[in-house]
């Protein structure tokens, strides 16, 4: 699996994340309906292009009803937006991610990319998805517990260039590390795994009966 393909993936709910903040609080609508476009693309590109990923779907719904609430809803909605949006869409997606995690492991799709279709339904291949799919999902969970820490303090900036230590820590520095983290075990967790299977059964213990 190419840990880039499945960060790229990742890209719309990125970008929404990071616009919804630093575009003025009446404006969260667009950052959903930028999102969505931009998941709307990604669809379009993939192949097959039906049915649509997991990511795909784990991200559609959240920025569709954040776009939709947010172009007909009026101020306060806008001032609730601002606040509780990004969060809800990282629990969301996170939640989504590990729910579906025995029935459609979201890595399926990417380690697809590079894996020969004899090895797709290998007990092997299935481990490793489910594992790096929960641990993916708990990571995004993990995002989404920071961002909602960030609203329910109201640790916001309204300076990019200067961001409050409570956000830049919680928005920011955490995010990092837990990405980081995340496209080190995707790449060595695999490799781990397939080593355990090639390496030979160690001799049974001769009975003293």
């Amino acid at each position: 699996m190419k840990p880039l393909s499945l960060i790229l993936g990742f890209i719309p709910w990125i970008a929404f994340s990071f616009l919804a903040h630093r575009i003025a609080a009446d404006s969260v609508a667009w950052s959903g309906l930028i999102g969505l476009l931009l998941v709307l693309g990604t669809m379009a590109l993939q192949k097959p292009a039906w049915p649509p990923s997991v990511l795909n779907i784990g991200m559609l719904i959240p920025l569709t009803t954040i776009t939709v609430v947010g172009f007909v809803g009026g101020p306060d909605v806008d001032a609730w937006l601002y606040d509780w949006a990004v969060p809800g869409v990282g629990l969301f997606l996170g939640a989504f991610i590990l729910a579906l995690v025995p029935f459609a492991p979201f890595t399926e799709r990417f380690a697809r990319e590079s894996t020969p279709k004899a090895y797709w339904g290998s007990p092997t291949f299935n481990k490793i998805n489910r594992v790096l799919s929960a641990a993916w999902g708990a990571a995004i969970v993990i995002m989404g517990l920071c961002s909602l820490l960030v609203a329910a303090l109201n640790l916001y900036s309204d300076d990019f260039a200067t961001p409050a230590t409570g956000e830049l820590l919680l928005n920011w520095v955490v995010p990092i590390v837990v990405i980081v983290a995340m496209i080190k075990f995707t790449v060595h967790y695999p490799e781990k795994v397939r080593s355990q299977v090639r390496a030979p059964q160690a001799p049974a213990a001769p009975s003293t009966t």
